[in-house]
C-alpha cells in the first residue's frame, strides 16, 4: 500500500442522489420517505384522542447539579424536556410529517432571496405570570442569545444583522445573507420566548408561554410542574402535573419503571431491551431520527491538532461491533460526519470508512505513534464506557495505544466535554444539515466541541444556507460531508435509534423522532388512557 493509495479522495461534489439511493440510505435505519422519524413499537399505548388528569412521572437519565433554568445553558436531555414544558418557540417540529410548523408565531414568510424573514406572532397567547405575549419578548429572547452571549445558539444567530418590530404582533429579521432554513434556526430549542421588561428577560425565571407551569427545580434531581390553565394549545397538555426525576443508573432507571415508581423513562439499556420488553404491562417504544454518538477530538490541542493522529483513529474502529455491542442492533453505522441518512441531504455517495488497521498504522506512523487518553462515562451515551473500551483494543493491533479514562456520570458534560481533549459525546442531531453544521462544526461556534476550523467548510456553509436551488445545495452539502469525514475533528461511528419506555396506561399518537421522547414533547403530547 503507498501513500497515493491511501491519500485518494472520492470527488462527490456535483454528483446527483438517485431517490433510489435516498430510499436505500433510509432503509438503513429503518425509515421511510423524508419524515424526520418513524415509529417502531412494541407497544399498543395508541388511542385516538386524549383525556386530562393525573401525574406523569418520567425517569430521566440526564440532570446535573450544575443545571440551569436560564434557556442559553440548556445542554442535556433533562433541561431540553424542562425547556419544552414551561416554554414555547417561533415553531416545532411536527410529529407525523418532521417539518417546522409555527408554533408562538401564526405564520412566516421569506423575501429578498430568504434575507428578510417575517414571523406574524400568535395573538392572546398568556405567559404563565399573566403577560400577553408580543414582539417585544420575541426581540428581547433572541437578544438574549446574541452579542457577548455564551449561548450555543449565537453562532446560528450570527447571521442576523438587525430584528425590528412592524406592531405588537410581527417581527422582522434582516439577515447578513440568504437562509432558506431560518425558520428552523429561530425554533431552536435554546430559544425560548421569555417575558421582557424594559427590553430585557430575566432568564432564570422560569416563566414561560408552555403546557406546565414551574412549582420546583432541584437540579440534577428533580422537576416538577402543573398545567397552564390558560395554555392556547386547546389538544395538548393533558395531564395535570407533570414530575421529572433525574435518575442516571440504567439498571435503577428501568426498575423505577417496572416498579411503577414512574410512568415513562428514556434511554433504555439496550442490553436489556428485549427482556424489559417482555414484562406485562410496559411498552418498549423505538424512533429513528438523526442522533448521533462521537468521540470528538480537541484539534487545537496536541496531538488532535494533526490531520494524520485523526485519520488514524478514525480507521481505527470497528463501527459495526460498535452497533452490534453498544447499540444491539438499535442503529446504523457513521461515517466521521454528522448528517443521517434521514436527513434531505444525507452523502449516501460518500464510499464508507472501514475499519482498516494497516491505514490506521500508516498515519500513526505519519504521526510518529499515538499514544492518547480517552474520556467517558455513561452519561455520555448509554455504553460510552463499553464503547471506549472497545475502541481501545481495535486500535491497539494497529499499534495505537488508547487509555480509556471513566469519568464521573455527574459534571460530565461541564467538566469533561469541551474540556477534556478527546472524549465520548452524544448528539441528538439537527432537523437540516445547515443547523447542525452551525451549532457543531462552523469555526468558532459555541459548541464546536473539537474546535476545528476548514475555511473550504466555511465558504461552503454560507453558500449552501443562502442557496434555494435543491441540485446545487445537495452538491454543497456533499462536499461538506466530505470534508468533515476526512479533516473534522469529530469520529462519528453510529447513529442511534431512540429507545425508551412506558406503562401501559400511557397513550400516544404518532411520535417525533428529532429528540428522545417524541420531540422530547411527550410532557404535551400524551396521557393516561
Amino acid at each position: 500500500m503507498n501513500k497515493k493509495q491511501i491519500n485518494e479522495k472520492p470527488l462527490i461534489l456535483g454528483r446527483d442522489i438517485s431517490r433510489r439511493d435516498f430510499i436505500r440510505g433510509s432503509a438503513a435505519l429503518g425509515i421511510a420517505g423524508t419524515t424526520a422519524g418513524t415509529i417502531l413499537t412494541t407497544g399498543n399505548a395508541f388511542a385516538a384522542g386524549g383525556k386530562r388528569g393525573g401525574r406523569l412521572r418520567a425517569g430521566i437519565a440526564h440532570g446535573s447539579t450544575t443545571d440551569s433554568l436560564d434557556p442559553a445553558t440548556y445542554e442535556n436531555n433533562f433541561t431540553i424536556q424542562l425547556d419544552y414544558a414551561i416554554q414555547n418557540h417561533l415553531g416545532e417540529v411536527d410529529a407525523a410529517t418532521g417539518a417546522m410548523v409555527p408554533e408562538l408565531a401564526e405564520s412566516w414568510e421569506a423575501t429578498n432571496g430568504a434575507q428578510t424573514w417575517i414571523f406574524n406572532l400568535r395573538q392572546g397567547v398568556e405567559f404563565h405570570n399573566g403577560k400577553t405575549m408580543d414582539a417585544d419578548d420575541v426581540i428581547a429572547s433572541f437578544q438574549h442569545h446574541m452579542g457577548e452571549s455564551a449561548s450555543p445558539a449565537r453562532s446560528l444567530l450570527d447571521q442576523v444583522s438587525s430584528i425590528r418590530k412592524d406592531g405588537n404582533n410581527r417581527v422582522i429579521f434582516e439577515l447578513s445573507g440568504g437562509n432558506a432554513d431560518f425558520n428552523f434556526v429561530a425554533s431552536d430549542y435554546h430559544i425560548a420566548i421569555q417575558p421582557s421588561k424594559d427590553g430585557k428577560v430575566d432568564p432564570t425565571d422560569g416563566i414561560g408561554t408552555g403546557a406546565y407551569v414551574l412549582k420546583e427545580f432541584e437540579p440534577g434531581v428533580r422537576f416538577l410542574a402543573e398545567r397552564h390553565a390558560n395554555y392556547f394549545k386547546s389538544d395538548r397538555a393533558w395531564f395535570d402535573e407533570i414530575e421529572m426525576i433525574s435518575i442516571i443508573d440504567p439498571a435503577a432507571r428501568q426498575n423505577a419503571l417496572a416498579t411503577g415508581e414512574v410512568d415513562t423513562i428514556d434511554r433504555i439499556d439496550l442490553k436489556t431491551a428485549h427482556l424489559l420488553a417482555r414484562q406485562s404491562g410496559i411498552n418498549l417504544e423505538e424512533v429513528t431520527g438523526t442522533k448521533h454518538y462521537t468521540f470528538p477530538m480537541r484539534t487545537d490541542t496536541a496531538p488532535f491538532n494533526d490531520n494524520n493522529v485523526r485519520l488514524a483513529l478514525k480507521y481505527a474502529l470497528k463501527r459495526e461491533e460498535l452497533v452490534e455491542k453498544v447499540l444491539y442492533g438499535h442503529g446504523a453505522v457513521g461515517n466521521d460526519h454528522p448528517i443521517a441518512p434521514s436527513n434531505q441531504y444525507h452523502a449516501s455517495a460518500l464510499p464508507q470508512r472501514e475499519y482498516d488497521p494497516d491505514k490506521a498504522r500508516f498515519y500513526a506512523e505519519q504521526a510518529g505513534g499515538i499514544k492518547v487518553q480517552l474520556s467517558a462515562a455513561d452519561a455520555a451515551f448509554p455504553g460510552a464506557v463499553d464503547a471506549a473500551v472497545l475502541y481501545q483494543e481495535h486500535a491497539a493491533a494497529a499499534g495505537i495505544d488508547i487509555e480509556v479514562v471513566r469519568e464521573p456520570n455527574d459534571g460530565y458534560w461541564s467538566n469533561v466535554w469541551m474540556n477534556k481533549p478527546w472524549g465520548a459525546c452524544y448528539w441528538g442531531g439537527r432537523p437540516t444539515e445547515d443547523w447542525m453544521f452551525t451549532t457543531a462544526y462552523a469555526g468558532g461556534a459555541s459548541w464546536n466541541d473539537t474546535f476545528w476550523q476548514n475555511d473550504r467548510f466555511d465558504e461552503l456553509l454560507l453558500l449552501g444556507r443562502a442557496e434555494t436551488n435543491r441540485d446545487t445545495r445537495r452538491a454543497i452539502y456533499y462536499e461538506m460531508q466530505q470534508i468533515v469525514s476526512e479533516f473534522g475533528g469529530a469520529v462519528v461511528p453510529m447513529f442511534a435509534n431512540y429507545v425508551f419506555a412506558t406503562t401501559d396506561k400511557v397513550g400516544h399518537s404518532a411520535m417525533a423522532g428529532n429528540w428522545d421522547m417524541d420531540g422530547a414533547k411527550y410532557f404535551e403530547r400524551w396521557w393516561f388512557v
